[in-house]
């Protein structure tokens, strides 16, 4: 990221135009070639690109200062109406490319084939003050193709909880993915809170969550599962490359 300051006379410059975004995972890896966002089988890709859900109206809760400032966001960007529309997924800047990632997984001890981000969608990746890329994703941003048979959406009560474990793990020394944001909405979102089949309306919210990757074990064994070898190798040989460098270029 560049280190220009910023002035608030230059029309051309706003509050996060210092991000400077290098995404070599969209860059490096197949996409999906239908940009269509509708639910379905995704194949031979490792992400499809789609944009966040604009919300009504966004209200910054809460920010981590201490992972803004290795971002190289200022405090006064934080609190710049820019930081919260961008992180609501109201204002994609530039250089973000927008995209869900494909993976599967187990629930409930059985294998359940494509999974996927259906509520997280990645916005891009940026280098942070210690010259290493961090990936910034917006979690309860809308609706992507692996949504399946949910809205794409989060509550108040769990981003609350996710933005403050997120946080307080990092600082006790326990790797983890961090929170950057916490920004409300404008719209309700209905849950059965207490799993009694008594629905109700709660705050939407949406929380930024940064790490150096995303990536799970279900993005491997999706492909594993379909017998798609070359997609495979080539995740793996991209996950050495950038992950794990001091194992040597991949052969």
């Amino acid at each position: 990221m560049t280190t220009e300051e910023f002035n608030p006379n230059d029309a051309t410059t706003t509050p996060m135009t210092r991000l400077q975004f290098d995404n070599r995972f969209v860059r490096e890896l197949p996409a999906d070639p239908d940009t269509e966002n509708v639910r379905r089988q995704v194949l031979g890709a490792c992400y499809t690109f789609v944009n966040p859900t604009p919300v009504a109206n966004p209200e910054l809760v809460a920010y981590s200062m201490d992972l803004a400032t290795d971002l190289g966001i200022r405090p006064v960007d934080c609190e710049s109406r820019q930081f919260t529309n961008v992180f609501a997924g109201n204002e994609i800047l530039k250089g973000m490319q927008p995209h869900a990632m494909c993976y599967g997984g187990h629930q409930f001890g059985n294998w359940a084939g494509q999974l996927g981000d259906g509520r997280a969608i990645n916005l891009g990746e940026v280098q942070d003050i210690h010259g290493q890329l961090q990936m910034l994703q917006l979690k309860g941003a809308g609706e992507t193709p692996y949504s399946r048979s949910a809205d794409g959406l989060a509550v108040l009560r769990s981003s609350v909880r996710e933005f403050l474990c997120s946080e307080a793990m990092f600082h006790l020394g326990i790797p983890t993915t961090r929170a950057l944001s916490l920004v409300t909405t404008g719209e309700g979102v209905v849950r059965d809170m207490f799993y009694d089949g008594r629905p109700q309306t709660e705050p939407g919210a949406i929380v930024c969550r940064v790490a150096p990757s995303f990536l799970r074990i279900g993005n491997y064994e999706l492909f594993n599962s379909r017998g798609d070898v070359d997609n495979l190798r080539l995740l793996v040989d991209y996950t050495i490359r950038h992950h794990f460098p001091h194992l040597g270029e991949p052969s």
